[in-house]
């Protein structure tokens, strides 16, 4: 005879796991600040990628903020240059504070020009309500992983996507394939890995990204160091001035 223990067992195995990308976002998500390292990269594999994205791993480390919803602020130096970049809505700016050059553009209709709380493995609840769409692709039989496809609205006019793996008990994406627009084949461009998930209060973030490109081939790692989060960061910090 079965024991209740062991029914209890069976069901949590035969139950299915949600199709609903909202169950698996970090609802608890408010702010982060962190300092991003980068480690060993191949410049001549990340051009695979794009000349654009290789640049940035020319920035040794860079300070980090970043606000829901949208909200982003990075501060660089590269060459005895400081570069400061914020990102806030659909408007982007570019300063350079020791020559006083600034340089504003919206980037509301330009999705792929506008770096989000994604591109460093978290995916927030403002992400998936009227920026991306999510198709449940399958439950990874590796990992355990959910797997989605997420796809821009309709309205940003852009055909690129992202495939990520999100573990179901920490809400991390533990992994992101990135493919290009399907005026351009829609191949596949890079593949990142998050890594050493760290629980900070009710949000656990990877602390860690390797990113491989389409040859599979190891192009960049960076680690994410000093991580705080929900510290109530000051809206101000992403002023576009």
């Amino acid at each position: 005879m079965l024991t209740l223990s062991a029914l209890a067992a069976m069901s949590l195995v035969v139950s299915p796991q949600s199709q609903d990308i909202k169950n698996y976002v970090q609802s608890s998500f408010e702010d982060a600040s962190f300092t991003v390292v980068t480690g060993q990269y191949s410049m001549s594999e990340l051009s695979k990628i794009s000349k654009d994205f290789s640049q940035s791993y020319r920035f040794k480390q860079s300070q980090v903020w970043l606000k829901e919803p949208f909200k982003l602020r990075m501060m660089s130096e590269v060459d005895d240059t400081q570069v400061l970049f914020v990102v806030n809505g659909g408007k982007r700016m570019y300063k350079f504070p020791r020559s006083g050059v600034m340089k504003t553009d919206d980037i509301s209709k330009a999705p792929g020009k506008r770096q989000t709380a994604l591109d460093f493995g978290i995916l927030t609840p403002a992400l998936v309500n009227g920026y991306f769409s999510a198709d449940f692709v399958r439950m990874d039989r590796a990992t355990g992983d959910a797997v989605f496809d997420l796809t821009y609205v309709p309205s940003l006019k852009d055909s690129s996507r992202h495939r990520v793996w999100i573990d179901p008990s920490t809400k991390v994406v533990t992994k992101r394939e990135w493919y290009a627009q399907k005026r351009n084949d829609g191949r596949l461009m890079a593949t990142f890995i998050y890594s050493s998930p760290k629980k900070f209060g009710n949000v656990t973030l990877a602390t860690a990204l390797t990113v491989n490109n389409s040859d599979n081939k190891r192009a960049g790692s960076l680690t994410y160091n000093s991580i705080k989060v929900n510290t109530g960061l000051a809206d101000s910090l992403f002023a576009l001035k």
